[in-house]
């Protein structure tokens, strides 16, 4: 199986079914570790067309996460864009893409800017520890990410390639999933072929 199919058979799968996610925890993994040395020649500059607009209201947030940060573009790009946060941390359960995401983190977003191995549907943080969670071409746990949000704070899912991207999952759906788990104010945002949706956590 190529790795869009496996993405989206993996993602359908485990957004029915989160339990199923430990069987298909290791062959994703293993399949991004083998992705990462190429993966920035595989997105282009839609990859944060959608996520950009969806951010322009939300107010400066203090602690950021990237999940599923790949090789840290995301990340980069928010470190940059919030230049007072006090921390950005990208998080993606491949060791790969995080190796690649250290190797070219610019000097100057160091201090303010680290990246860590970690399973999206366990995470070693606080409840509320965030007040802005994105997450971009990446499976949502939704009972953790309502978890990690801070009250007030913001959560933005992003999709690279609207419903052609290999890890997509409906903004309708979505929207079900957070609403019973304290998240409102939703908003869609499209800049094709990207989409985005963002909520707040009650």
């Amino acid at each position: 199986m190529d790795a869009q199919r496996l993405a989206r058979l993996v993602t359908d799968s485990v957004v029915r079914r989160p339990s199923l996610w430990r069987l298909f925890r290791g062959p994703l993994r293993g399949m991004f570790d083998r992705l990462a040395p190429t993966w920035e020649m595989r997105i282009g500059p839609h990859h944060l067309w959608a996520l950009e607009l969806a951010l322009e209201e939300v107010p400066p947030p203090r602690r950021v996460l990237d999940l599923g940060t790949g090789t840290g573009v995301v990340a980069k790009s928010l470190a940059e864009r919030y230049p007072r946060a006090e921390v950005v941390v990208g998080i993606d359960l491949s060791p790969g893409m995080i190796e690649e995401a250290r190797r070219t983190l610019p000097p100057e977003l160091a201090g303010r800017l680290r990246f860590e191995v970690g399973d999206a549907s366990a995470l070693a943080c606080p409840d509320g520890e965030f007040d802005l969670v994105v997450l971009s071409n990446m499976i949502p746990f939704f009972d953790e990410l309502s978890r990690i949000v801070a009250p007030g704070g913001r959560l933005v899912l992003s999709f690279s390639r609207g419903a052609e991207t290999p890890i997509y999952v409906p903004p309708e759906r979505l929207r079900e999933e957070l609403g019973r788990r304290g998240f409102a104010e939703f908003a869609e945002f499209s800049a094709s072929p990207a989409t985005a949706l963002r909520a707040e956590r009650e």
